[in-house]
């Protein structure tokens, strides 16, 4: 399992989408999205209406717990390994509705979807 850290694994419960289909399901009513990347990376640009919460801060968990676990939770990072760990800490607190950006905030850049600063 040493190699693990770098392959993406899907999470049950968890929808892997790609950046049409991500940006199509962002404008449903209720949509909670959340960049999980570091403050720094979020404002160098981000998604439209992206509220930021790093994973790998000590308040993660603290900070989703103000989400509703009932409204549909999309995240993504840069390139889709941090959004993984989310969407799986996210499923272990209760959320039941989350989607993952395949290939993260990259991925979107290179198909020049929208982007705020």
């Amino acid at each position: 399992m040493a190699f693990s850290s770098c392959i993406k694994k899907s999470v049950e419960g968890v929808v892997l989408s790609d950046a049409t289909t991500f940006e199509k399901k962002m404008s449903a009513p209720n949509v909670q999205l959340i960049d999980v990347r570091t403050p720094e990376e979020f404002v160098e640009g981000h998604l439209p209406k992206a509220v930021n919460i790093d994973v790998t801060s000590d308040d993660f968990e603290t900070k989703v717990t103000s989400l509703d676990k009932e409204q549909p939770v999309m995240v993504y990072c840069k390139m889709g390994g941090r959004s993984a760990k989310a969407a799986e800490k996210l499923k272990e607190l209760g959320f039941k509705n989350i989607t993952d950006l395949d290939g993260g905030f990259s991925n979107w850049s290179n198909e020049n979807k929208p982007i705020e600063k």
